[in-house]
């Protein structure tokens, strides 16, 4: 792997396509704003893919020449192959970084990471969230301040039903009155993941420039050192004489 982390942008883009409300934010697709929000936080190799494209986009040799890959999804879930979702989490299992954005939590490959519903409370009525940073020394909290607000947002609420997170690193307040672990840390296998809530397509969320910064960082700390090879299960000789002799 090269000093310069290789990032892929993953959208459905279908619902730019087809609602103009969301057009009106997001006319090129999420995945293209995303991807000049990394351009402008110095990042040199950034691509996009999106559903409809040939194995979504995804084929082993793009997952091969990926180090950190960002995940947006909504409402076409099931469209995702489950070979396409398999070979996402075995390639996160084995080093790849994993940002997982907003109604992405509801995804095959989520799912499957945390091995747990990940369902939760929501409400689209376009409220003012505050974002707590409860973890400032955190790398992806760099160069935030104690909270930052967001004027409109979809509404996530407790209970969201995940694993408790390595690390917590922000708990969102929504005007309506509920709190969410907004942002989460985990390790699957040697990878990283961080799943962030804001992004709700019909809100500009995505150019935002704290929820920028939050998602460039996070591209920092997912990266990986190194991605191992695929995991063989393999019988192995002793390497020094057992006391049984046995081979």
């Amino acid at each position: 792997m090269t000093n310069e982390p290789r990032i892929l942008v993953w959208n459905e883009f279908r619902h730019e396509r087809e609602n103009p409300a969301v057009a009106a934010h997001y006319g090129e697709g999420i995945h293209t704003v995303l991807a000049a929000a990394l351009t402008e936080a110095g990042y040199a190799s950034v691509g996009t893919a999106t559903l409809d494209e040939p194995e979504h986009g995804l084929a082993e040799a793009r997952l091969a020449e990926t180090d950190v890959l960002l995940w947006w999804g909504h409402r076409h879930h099931d469209a995702v192959s489950d070979a396409v979702a398999t070979r996402v989490v075995e390639r996160v299992q084995r080093g790849m970084g994993l940002i997982v954005l907003h109604s992405g939590h509801y995804s095959k490959v989520f799912k499957r990471l945390m091995g747990t519903p990940c369902s939760l409370n929501w409400r689209a009525d376009g409220e003012r969230e505050r974002v707590w940073v409860v973890k400032p020394e955190h790398p992806i909290a760099a160069g935030l301040g104690r909270y930052f607000e967001i004027a409109q947002e979809e509404m996530y609420g407790e209970v969201f039903e995940i694993p408790e997170p390595d690390e917590l690193v922000f708990l969102s307040w929504f005007e309506g009155g509920e709190v969410f672990r907004s942002g989460c840390c985990y390790t699957r296998g040697r990878g990283r993941i961080f799943y962030f809530q804001p992004g709700h397509e019909t809100f500009p969320t995505y150019h935002d420039a704290h929820v920028r910064r939050v998602i460039a960082n996070a591209v920092g700390w997912a990266r990986p050192d190194a991605i191992a090879d695929p995991f063989a299960n393999v019988r192995r000789d002793p390497l020094s004489p057992l006391a049984s002799g046995a081979a």
